[in-house]
C-alpha cells in the first residue's frame, strides 16, 4: 500500500486460499447494478486484488492551461479520498479486521457488501473500479517514442486517437508524423497538392513540431496536403465522373500549350492570346493579349504566367490582374520551349539558341550558344540546364558560364523531348528510342527501345519513367535498369497519338 492508501498496481496479495480480482468485483457489481443478485464469485488463480480504504472517487479533470504536461492532460484517473463525508469510527478497525481474513473470507465480504448496497452506491463502487482498468500508456512514453508508436497507425486512426484527449491531439496532429505519412502516400511536393496555398504559411503555431528550414511559426501543412490529396484520390475512385465542363474561348483555333496551377488553368492558342480559365467553374477569368504571332509555349507558377511565341517574344503576365509584366526581346525566331525555375526562366527558339531570363528584371542574364538547328525542349534545375534539338543532339549547359558541358549524342532524327532529375537525362527522339543519359559524365546508359514512333511526352520520378508515344501507347520503363515494366495498350488504348500526361504514385 503507498502513502496515499492506494495498493500498487502489480501487487499481489497471497494467502492459503483463492485470489480475487477487481476484474472479477468489477462484473459482480456490474450485475448487482442492474438488479441481479448473484451467488459469491468463483475463486481464480494468480489475479490481483485492487483495494479501495474509506469512501473514495475519481478525478478525471484534464489540464488544458500551458505549459502542458502529458500526464496532466491525458492519464489514468487516481483515486482521492471524498470530502463530502466523514468516515465512520469503526471504519479503520473493519479495514484492519479484513485484512486478517485469507482471499476465500474477503471474497466473501466482499459479495455480502454489494449484496447490502443500494444500486447508487453499487454504481459508485463500479466508478472507482473500472478506471483501474484504462491505462494510458502512450502519455507514459516520451514523445518521440509516442510519435513511433503512432506512426504505425493509419490515417483514419491517427484522426480518431486525436479526440481522446489534449496530448495525444497534440501528438496526432504533429507535423513530422503527417509528413511521413504524406511520404508514405507519394506526396512530395505539398504546394502542387495545396495549389501554392503555402506560399505565406500562417503566423500562429499550433505547436507542432518544425521541419528543418522551417520556422515554428510557419510549418509545411503535411497534414492538409494529406488530406486533400485524400480526398482527391477518393473522388477519382468512388464518386460519379461528372460531365466535363467545355472551356470555349479559342474559337475555332488550335490550342498549343496548356498550364495548371491551382485553381487556375491558362491555355495557348495560334489566335495570339493566352486565356486563363476557374479550374472550378470553367469560366474564363481573363484573356492576355499582347502577342502579334501564335503562342507556343507557356508555363505558370502560382499568379505568374510566362508565354513564348511566334513573334519571337516572351511575355511575362500576372495571371490575377491580366497585365503584360515584361516582354523579353533577344530572340531571332519562333520561342518554341521554355522551362521556368524560381524567378529565371530559360527559352529555347528555332534560333539554335537559349537564353537565360531573370523575371523580375525582365532582362536576359545569359545566352547559351551551340546547336547548329532549333532548340525543341529544355530542362533547368536551377544549376545546370538540358536542351534537345533538332540537330539530333542533347546538350547540358552551365548557365552561369554559358559553356556547354557535354553533348550528347547517339539520336538519329529530332530530340523532342527531356526529363532530368538532376541526376540523369532522358531524351526522346523521332528516331523511336528513348535514351537515359548520365548528367555527371555524359555517358549513355540506357538505349530504350519498343516504341514505333515520336516519344513527345514523357514523365519521370523516383527512377520510373512513363512514356507517351504517336504510336498510341503507355510505356512504363525503370531507368536504372533499362527494363519496360509494363505497356498500356489493350482494348481500351488510346487510338492516336499520346502527346502529354502526367503521373505520381498511384495513376
Amino acid at each position: 500500500m503507498d502513502s496515499d492508501g492506494d495498493f500498487d498496481d502489480d501487487s499481489v496479495h497471497e494467502d492459503c486460499g483463492e485470489e480475487v480480482t477487481a476484474m472479477e468485483m468489477l462484473g459482480h457489481v456490474k450485475h448487482k447494478s442492474e438488479g441481479e443478485h448473484d451467488h459469491p464469485l468463483p475463486p481464480t488463480k494468480k489475479a490481483r486484488c485492487q483495494q479501495e480504504d474509506g469512501d473514495v472517487s475519481m478525478d478525471s479533470s484534464t489540464s488544458t492551461e500551458s505549459p502542458v504536461s502529458p500526464h496532466s492532460m491525458c492519464h489514468t484517473p487516481r483515486r482521492r479520498h471524498s470530502s463530502k463525508a466523514v468516515p465512520p469510527a469503526q471504519l479503520g478497525a473493519w479495514i484492519e479486521t479484513f485484512q486478517t481474513w485469507n482471499n476465500v473470507e474477503r471474497r466473501y465480504a466482499i459479495d455480502r457488501l454489494i449484496e447490502a448496497c443500494e444500486p447508487e452506491q453499487v454504481r459508485h463502487m463500479m466508478n472507482v473500479i473500472e478506471p483501474q482498468f484504462q491505462r494510458d500508456f502512450i502519455s507514459l512514453l516520451p514523445k518521440e517514442l509516442a510519435l513511433y508508436v503512432l506512426s504505425f497507425l493509419e490515417a483514419r486512426d491517427l484522426l480518431r486517437a486525436a479526440q481522446t484527449c489534449h496530448y495525444w491531439r497534440i501528438l496526432a496532429e504533429d507535423n513530422l508524423l503527417w509528413r511521413e505519412k504524406c511520404r508514405e502516400a507519394g506526396i512530395e511536393d505539398v504546394k502542387e497538392v495545396l495549389g501554392r496555398r503555402v506560399a505565406s504559411p500562417p503566423a500562429r503555431s499550433n505547436g507542432n513540431c518544425a521541419l528543418e528550414g522551417q520556422t515554428a511559426t510557419a510549418p509545411i501543412p503535411w497534414k492538409a496536403a494529406f488530406m486533400r490529396h485524400h480526398y482527391i484520390e477518393m473522388n477519382w475512385r468512388c464518386k460519379p465522373i461528372r460531365e466535363p465542363k467545355v472551356l470555349k474561348g479559342h474559337d475555332d483555333h488550335v490550342i498549343t500549350c496548356l498550364q495548371f496551377s491551382g485553381q487556375r488553368i491558362v491555355s495557348g492558342s495560334d489566335d495570339n492570346t493566352l486565356k486563363v480559365w476557374s479550374a472550378g467553374t470553367g469560366r474564363c477569368l481573363r484573356t492576355l493579349v499582347g502577342h502579334t504571332g501564335g503562342v507556343w509555349s507557356s508555363q505558370m507558377s502560382g499568379s505568374l504566367v510566362v508565354s513564348g511565341s511566334t513573334d519571337r517574344t516572351l511575355k511575362v503576365w500576372n495571371a490575377d490582374t491580366g497585365h503584360c509584366v515584361h516582354t523579353l526581346y533577344g530572340h531571332t525566331s519562333t520561342v518554341r520551349c521554355m522551362h521556368l525555375h524560381g524567378n529565371r526562366v530559360v527559352s529555347g527558339s528555332r534560333d539554335a539558341t537559349l537564353r537565360v531570363w531573370d523575371l523580375d528584371s525582365g532582362t536576359c542574364l545569359h545566352v547559351l550558344v551551340g546547336h547548329v538547328a532549333a532548340v525543341r525542349c529544355v530542362q533547368y534545375n536551377g544549376r545546370l540546364v538540358v536542351s534537345g534539338a533538332y540537330d539530333y543532339m542533347v546538350k547540358v549547359w552551365d548557365p552561369e558560364r554559358e559553356e556547354c558541358l557535354h553533348t550528347l549524342q547517339g539520336h538519329t532524327n529530332r530530340v523532342y523531348s527531356l526529363q532530368f532529375d538532376g541526376v540523369h537525362v532522358v531524351s526522346g527522339s523521332l528516331d523511336t528510342s528513348i535514351r537515359v543519359w548520365d548528367v555527371e559524365t555524359g555517358a549513355c546508359k540506357h538505349q530504350l527501345m519498343g516504341h514505333q514512333s515520336l516519344t513527345s511526352g514523357m514523365e519521370l520520378r523516383n527512377n520510373i519513367l512513363v512514356s507517351g508515344n504517336a504510336d498510341s501507347t503507355v510505356k512504363v520503363w525503370d531507368i536504372v535498369t533499362g527494363q519496360c515494366l509494363q505497356t498500356l495498350a489493350g482494348p481500351n488504348k488510346h487510338q492516336s497519338a499520346v502527346t502529354c500526361l502526367q503521373f505520381n504514385s498511384n495513376w
